[in-house]
Parts: structure tokens; sequence; C-alpha cells
């Protein structure tokens, strides 16, 4: 608490974490990236699982990539097909991972909170820390990423374990868990900008990815980072967007 009374995020997310857990019950652990996403699809541990949403929106991409990339929570798209980062901002995202050698089918996505928070609003920092600290950083265990790269200041927020502004902070990395993470734009702030400022800060973005590319190619050298041809993440999810609106995903 501060001297205002406010609960520190991560306070908030331990306390939450202890009374969903209960006093005798063990921190789960995955074997396989499959048991987690069936644990995502079942969760409903806070109150975004009610605002609205299909459900929990999984991962994408290789569990085993060098680089793992983190947004902030699922769209009205992304809650309708159930991927991470696959509507406007998204399709952005590509443009931009395209612009650096990567296409999407070579890196990990997925999001600091998994449930779409109702009309789109950003996630606070209480829900980023209590979801993240529960199914995020499973993910990282599972994953074991080389290089994270955080979109927007939800991702980064988590990341630093404090409030930050992501237009300072971008560009400079973090280590967090021993791991290296390059906080940047997230591609819904890019939508928002126009003349000189978009052109900076696609600049800045290509630079931020281009430097994690890097920084994972030293630890992964063999990894392959893109397709000859980039994939249509939309034609694959059909399956899974059909399941999810007749409800027998969750």
């Amino acid at each position: 608490m501060d001297l205002f009374g406010h609960e520190d995020p991560e306070e908030y997310a331990e306390r939450r974490h202890r009374e969903m857990m209960g006093p005798q019950k063990e921190e789960p652990h995955f074997k396989n990236h499959k048991e987690i996403e069936n644990a995502i699809r079942s969760c409903a541990q806070c109150p975004l699982r009610k605002e609205g949403g299909l459900g929990p929106v999984l991962s994408s991409g290789p569990a085993d990539s060098p680089m793992m990339i983190v947004g902030e929570g699922p769209g009205g798209v992304e809650d309708d097909y159930g991927a991470p980062l696959i509507g406007p901002s998204g399709q952005l995202l590509d443009k931009a991972l395209f612009s650096v050698g990567i296409t999407r089918d070579h890196v990990y996505v997925t999001n600091i909170v998994k449930c779409r928070p109702h009309g789109n609003r950003t996630p606070t920092i209480q829900e980023g820390s209590f979801c993240g600290s529960i199914w995020l950083v499973k993910e990282i265990e599972l994953v074991r990423p080389k290089v994270i790269v955080g979109l927007g200041k939800v991702a980064l927020r988590f990341f630093l374990g404090r409030d930050a502004g992501i237009i300072r902070s971008r560009g400079h990395w973090i280590n967090y868990r021993g791991i290296p993470v390059m906080p940047t734009f997230h591609p819904a702030y890019l939508l928002r900008q126009s003349g000189r400022e978009l052109v900076n800060a696609k600049w800045q973005v290509y630079y931020d990815l281009l430097a994690a590319k890097e920084q994972a190619q030293k630890a992964s050298p063999g990894w392959v980072w893109k397709s000859e041809t980039p994939p249509n993440l939309l034609e694959t999810l059909g399956e899974e967007r059909a399941r999810r609106h007749s409800g027998e995903a969750f």
C-alpha cells in the first residue's frame, strides 16, 4: 500500500492469486503447451472472463520460437477468431515484422490478458499483473524465449513491475527474469498517428524489432525467421472460430 491506500499491482496480483489458489493448493506445473492451453480455456479467475467476450484467447506461432511477442489483450477480431493480434493492429504488426525479415508463423505471439475487456478498453495495471502472473509467466517458462518484444504500455508495465510511459521507455532493454525484453509501440498506437509522427513511430518500431531479432539470432543462429509465402492467419482459424461461437471451445 502507498500513502494513499492504493495497493501495489504486484501485491494485488499475489493476493488475488493466493485467494484463488487457496492455502493448500500448489502452483500448477504444465508439461507441454497443450496442457497450458486447456487450462487457459477453462480459466474464470478474474472479472474479465465475464465482461462479455467469447472466452480466453490463446497464443499463435511455434512454442519453440526464440522470440515471443506480447501484446495487451484481445480486441473484437481476436475475440471473434480466437487468436492474438489478427485484427487491424495485428495486420500492421505483420507488416512491421516482415520489414525486418520475419513472418508471423515463426514467432510466438500472446497477450498479457487473455480475455477481451469490455469495449476494447485498455486493461488496468492490476488486471495485467493478475492475469500475467498466472498465465504469461507459465507461457514464458514453457517457451523459454531468448527475447521478448513487449507491445505497448500494458506489456511494459508488466515486465517493469511498475507504471511507466511507453514513449520514453521504448527502445530500451528490460531484464525480466534473465530474458531481455524490448518494449516498443503497440500497432494500435501507430494506427492513431498521421503525417510525420506516423513516419517517425514506424521507424522506431522498425529499429526496435530489428534489435530484438538480432539479439535472438545470436542466441539461436539456426532459427528460420521467414516463410516464402506469409500465412493468412484468418483462413487457418475457421475451425477455432466456429468452436468459440458454438460454445464448444470452453
